[in-house]
Parts: structure tokens; C-alpha cells; sequence
């Protein structure tokens, strides 16, 4: 544990108040070893919040939080936040299972007045809060928002400041450049532009000079002159248009420059303005300077050497199994493609692109651009895979509709994450992908049940040159299943039978398979025979094999890793619509539950979720009428 007097004196942000430049240097640093020794526990995302340990102090000392509006964008930076605003003697439980979560959350903290886990939500709801704040007619409160250099590549991000523009309301932005992406070199002359077109001194001469303006009739060209010539000076021409006021750069880690901004901000009301603050990514922590993006999310790792906990041997894990396929596919059929947004890593682009560069798109935090630029290299006859997380493929999801499934684009959406994810939470569930996909007509829809399933769906979906198609899949390592040599596309909408029996049926959609192979040997035990199916496709159904386990057998369980409203939905209107439901099949649908599961380890989870191998057990011996067993199966 790190020596902290300094922190130890910080409760809550009212704490910092009236402390000196001195003191608030010494807590940055301390603040810094803090999140440095947290994150070595828990794991986490660690580069972004050593960033803006100067600014999130500089923020609480200046502002009266929780009573002005602090609102991070996506909450990756937030940890040393969550330290100053008495959290700190919970921040070891970050990302466990009944712990903090990872993200601001409303729910957790007066502090947090707005939940934050995907980019660019910032400003939105931050002019939210302004327009609230002025309706309630409580003016005198401020109202902050902080997004990442990343968060500016999303086009909400500027419909936002397009509307914030417009509408006028006093409240301000703060942009933390840490890859210097839109920043001018920050030197002493931008400082003391900074400095001076913050300062009253400044905003009394401005006003003098609009008058005067006003009274020549010359506003209009005075204002755009102003406008270029502090463009000039400090950059910002385009914040200047979009109706901020632009101050910056300045730089992000200078506590007195900060905190000699933040206070003439505070105490000017002239509309929304702009603060473009310069940080480094891993800022104070050596191997997250040297390697910034190994260093923004993290497992637990050795302080000292910076060296972080391997993860046991294992079998290779979905996504790795996806960009393997996806290569081997690229070497047959040089109009595959790939696009993914601003996360290549995560879903194994970056192997298709150091195989094919010409051939691999990362577009940025911007997934509606990245489903439409995919329909239009498909419309090109391309055959792009648009790899994305199913949580973040939901804010494409109107380009889905219009852009691709409207005009039978063969658009084929690789989707990752897919289920419950772990630590990440709620926010990053892949919970809705197989109800919001298979709803469009069209669209053929899959889930693997482990990693050669994967494969195989991977050259499915190269072969399909008709219509859209996805896949999804989830994180982590797979079942430790062979992969084929050879690539076998799967026949559309035929699922297997993995199991056969007699009595009772149970069909899986994705890779609940493995537990439901031990719920059957389970219920073998209970002197029931199960037949078990792998569906592989939600869209189209394989009728034939759905209508069989319904004629053959008493009970039909369905098993899904979504939310309701998807496989078990579409299974059970098939069903009706045959007249199967009259003959008094007992069937039940077995879903994720309609809540939003707190982040913990994934098999937590899904048991809180009740999709365990030891819930199908009780499902089915429930729906036999046998409630004593069930009641055993799952104590």
C-alpha cells in the first residue's frame, strides 16, 4: 500500500477545498500511487485515469460537485474520481462480483448524476442537465462535461455541441486530448492565451468591443474576425463555428494552469465553452507511458515491474478463433474484408490487418458510419465483415435496418461479446443482438457452440452473397474443441442433434451447449432420457428438427444467452403457428432474465441469470411436474 498523508485527508471532494497549490500537487501524486496499487488488484482500465489525476482534482477543488453536474464520457477515467468522492475504502472491490463497477453508475454515487460505459454520451446529457437546471430555474449551478480526444471521432459528439451551439445554455466542455489527435503544440504562448481569453480582464473588454461593434453594425464580421484570430493564436476554429467558446490547449497535468482556467470559467456566463486540456495517456506509471495501449485495460499486474498476470494455458478464445477463420477465409477470396470501431484489438482485426492492411478498416468510435461504409463496399460487391460487440453494434442499429437489411446487403456482422461478459457489466452485455437481428427480414442469424462451430460460421457467412448475415459469439477461451483444416460453410438453417434420447428435449442456442450436455447427464440420473440439439441458427429456423423434438417428446426446453424476445420467442411462434402448442407440448423458453445482471466472474453470472447446467436440470424436472427434484437439483 502506498504512503498517502495527503489523500487520507480527502473524504469527500468538500475536502479539498481552500487547500494550496502545494497540497493539491503532493495528492496528485499520491492520488496516482493509489489508482496505480488499485488496478494491481483488480485489473481494469488504468492508462486513461492516470491521465486526468490533475484534472479530476482540479475539477473538485473548483466546483461545488455534487451540486454542479460532473458527467465523465465512457467512465473508462473515472477510478481516481471514484477515489476522491468516498468510494476509496470500497475501490479494491472494483469490477468484483458486489463490488464498484468500473464506470460511473447513478446508482453508486451522488457523484456519478450520469452512468457512463459507451463513448460520446457526454455532452448530450450534459446540455441536458444545463436545459433542466435553467426550466428548475437554479442557474447558479454548473455543469461539466469531460470527454476523451477517442469520444471526438463519434458523430454525437458534435450533434451535441451543434445543439449545445444553438441553444446557448452555459455549461462546459472539456476535452482531455491525451493522443494529441486535434491539439495545436501546447507551448507557453498558447498558456497565456489560455490564461488571458479565460480571464475577466478579457470577457470586460469583449463585451465593451461587442457594443461598440453593435453600435457600427459591424457584429457579424467583428465576431468572425475574433473568432480567426484566436483560431490563429490557440487552435479551436471548429468549436468556435459549432457556437463554444474555445479556450486551450493548455496543459492537462499543470495543477495551477488548471485550476487559474477552470475558476474563470466558472465565473463567466456567456454560453457554452470549450476547454481543450493536453494529457498523457498512463501519465506517472512508466510502463503505461512506454505502452499505452496495453496499458488501457489491464489484468492485475506486479507494480514494481509493470509485468501483468498471464491467464492459465488454455484453449485459444473466440475471438482469436474469429480472426483465424476470417485470415483463412482473406486468402481464398481477396474481396474479404474487415471493418471494426476503434477496436481492433478486442475483436482481432488487427491480425486480418497485419495479414491484408489494404483490406482492414478501423473507423473510430463511430458505428453507425461503420455499418453503412460496409453496406456500401457490399453494394460494391466486397465482402465485408463488420466486427463489432454486440453492445456496441446496438448503436448501429438503425444503419442495420436501412442501410443493409432494407437493400439485402451481404453485410456479415462478426458479433463479439456476444451474452454476459464479466467484469465489464451491464453495459457491455450482449443481451439483445439475437432479438434485434433476427426481427429483420432477411437477415440470417447464428451462434456458435463453441470454437469450431465458430469456424465454420466464419466461411458460412463468406459464402453468403444474397442477403445479411451474423454471428455471434462470445468472450473469453473456448471448449478446447479440434478446428477443421478445412473450413465446411454450415447448411442454412439446419441445426444437429449433439444427443439422443427419449422423453425430453432440450435445444440450445450458442454455447450453453457445454452445460447443457451436463444438465442431460444429469437428468439421467433422475431416470429421464434427454435428447440434446445445437439450433446454430435463430434465423431461419430449422423447422423440421424444431417439429420433431416437439412430436418426439413430452417437453421442449429452448436455451438462448439472450434476452426474452429472441430464440425462445421466434421457437414458440414456429410452434403455434403449426398447431403444436394445442396438443399440450410442455415447453419452456429459458432466457436471460429481464433485469440487467450486475458485473461479476461470467459462471456468477449466468448462475444470478439461472442458465446454469443445474437450472436446466430443475427446468425440466419442473415442467414434469416433479417440484421436489427440482427444489434438490438446484440446492
Amino acid at each position: 500500500m502506498p504512503d498517502t498523508p495527503h489523500l487520507d485527508q480527502i473524504r469527500v471532494p468538500g475536502d479539498l477545498k481552500n487547500r494550496d497549490l502545494s497540497f493539491l500537487n503532493a495528492l496528485a501524486e499520491e492520488l496516482r500511487a493509489e489508482t496505480i496499487d488499485t488496478v494491481s488488484v483488480t485489473g481494469g482500465h488504468l492508462g486513461a485515469g492516470l491521465g486526468v489525476v490533475e484534472l479530476t482534482i482540479a475539477l473538485h477543488h473548483v466546483f461545488d460537485t455534487p451540486d454542479d453536474i460532473l458527467v465523465w464520457d465512457v467512465g473508462h477515467q473515472c477510478y481516481p474520481h471514484k477515489i476522491l468522492t468516498g468510494r476509496r475504502d470500497r475501490i479494491r472491490t472494483l469490477r468484483q462480483g458486489g463490488g464498484l463497477s468500473g464506470f460511473t453508475k447513478r446508482s453508486e454515487s451522488q457523484y456519478d448524476p450520469f452512468g457512463a460505459a459507451h463513448a460520446a454520451t457526454s455532452i448530450s446529457a450534459a446540455l441536458g442537465f444545463a436545459v433542466a437546471r435553467d426550466l428548475k430555474g437554479e442557474h447558479e449551478r454548473k455543469v461539466i462535461a469531460v470527454i476523451g480526444d477517442g469520444s471526438m471521432s463519434a458523430g454525437m459528439a458534435y450533434e451535441a455541441m451543434n445543439n449545445a451551439g444553438a441553444l446557448k445554455k452555459n455549461m462546459i466542455v472539456i476535452i482531455n486530448d491525451n493522443d494529441m489527435s486535434i491539439a495545436p503544440p501546447v507551448g507557453a504562448m498558447s498558456h497565456y492565451f489560455a490564461r488571458q481569453v479565460s480571464s475577466k480582464g478579457y470577457r470586460d473588454l469583449r463585451k465593451f468591443g461587442k457594443h461598440i461593434a453593435k453600435t457600427l453594425g459591424v457584429e457579424t464580421q467583428a465576431r468572425k474576425a475574433e473568432e480567426y484570430l484566436r483560431g490563429m493564436a490557440m487552435g479551436g476554429t471548429l468549436f468556435e463555428e459549432l457556437g463554444f467558446r474555445y479556450i486551450g490547449p493548455i496543459d492537462g497535468h499543470d495543477l495551477e494552469q488548471l485550476t487559474a482556467v477552470l475558476r474563470n470559467v466558472r465565473d463567466a456566463d456567456e454560453g457554452p465553452v470549450l476547454i481543450h486540456a493536453v494529457t498523457q495517456k498512463g501519465k506517472g506509471y512508466a510502463p503505461a507511458e512506454l505502452s499505452d495501449d496495453r496499458y488501457h485495460g489491464v489484468s492485475r499486474f506486479n507494480v514494481v515491474t509493470g509485468e501483468q498476470q498471464k491467464a492459465k494455458a488454455g484453449p485459444p478464445g473466440y475471438t482469436s478463433v474469429f480472426a483465424k477463420a476470417l485470415i483463412q477465409m482473406g486468402e481464398k477470396d481477396e474481396r474479404i474484408c474487415a471493418i471494426t470501431a476503434a477496436m481492433p484489438a478486442g475483436t482481432g482485426v488487427d491480425k486480418f490487418a497485419a495479414r491484408f492492411p489494404d483490406r482492414a478498416f478501423d473507423v473510430g468510435i463511430a458505428e453507425q458510419h461503420a455499418v453503412t461504409f460496409a453496406a456500401g463496399l457490399a453494394a460494391e460487391g466486397l465482402k465485408p465483415f463488420a466486427a463489432l460487440y454486440s453492445t456496441f453494434l446496438q448503436r448501429g442499429y438503425d444503419q442495420v435496418v436501412h442501410d443493409v437489411a432494407i437493400q439485402s446487403l451481404p453485410v456479415r456482422f462478426a458479433i463479439d461479446r456476444a451474452g454476459l461478459v464479466g467484469a465489464d457489466g451491464q453495459t457491455h452485455a450482449g443481451s439483445f443482438d439475437i432479438g434485434f437481428m433476427g426481427s429483420l427480414p432477411g437477415m440470417v442469424v447464428m451462434a456458435a457452440a463453441d470454437e469450431a462451430e465458430l469456424a465454420r460460421m466464419v466461411a458460412t457467412a463468406a459464402e453468403i452473397d444474397d442477403r445479411p448475415s451474423a454471428f455471434r459469439y462470445p468472450r473469453g477461451e473456448g471448449t478446447g474443441v479440434d478446428i477443421p483444416a478445412v473450413l465446411e460453410p454450415l447448411e442454412i438453417g439446419k441445426g444437429r442433434i449433439v444427443r439422443e434420447g427419449s422423453g425430453v428435449a432440450i435445444l440450445s442456442l450458442g454455447t450453453r451447449l457445454t452445460e447443457t450436455l451436463k444438465a442431460a447427464e444429469t437428468l439421467s440420473a433422475h431416470g429421464l432420457s434427454a435428447t440434446v440439439a445445437d439450433a446454430r441458427f435463430a434465423k431461419p429456423l430449422d423447422e423440421d428438427l424444431i417439429l420433431r423434438l416437439a412430436r418426439e417428446h413430452e417437453v421442449l426446453v429452448t436455451i438462448e444467452e439472450g434476452a426474452q424476445g429472441g430464440f425462445g420467442a421466434f421457437v414458440l411462434h414456429l410452434l403455434a403457428e403449426k398447431g403444436v402448442l394445442d396438443r399440450g407440448l410442455k415447453i419452456r423458453t429459458m432466457t436471460l432474465p429481464d433485469v440487467f445482471i450486475d458485473h461479476d466472474s461470467p459462471h456468477a453470472m449466468y448462475d444470478a441469470a439461472r442458465l446454469n447446467a443445474r437450472h436446466i436440470t430443475a427446468t425440466v424436472l419442473d415442467a414434469l411436474g416433479r417440484e421436489e427434484d427440482a427444489a434438490r437439483a438446484l440446492a
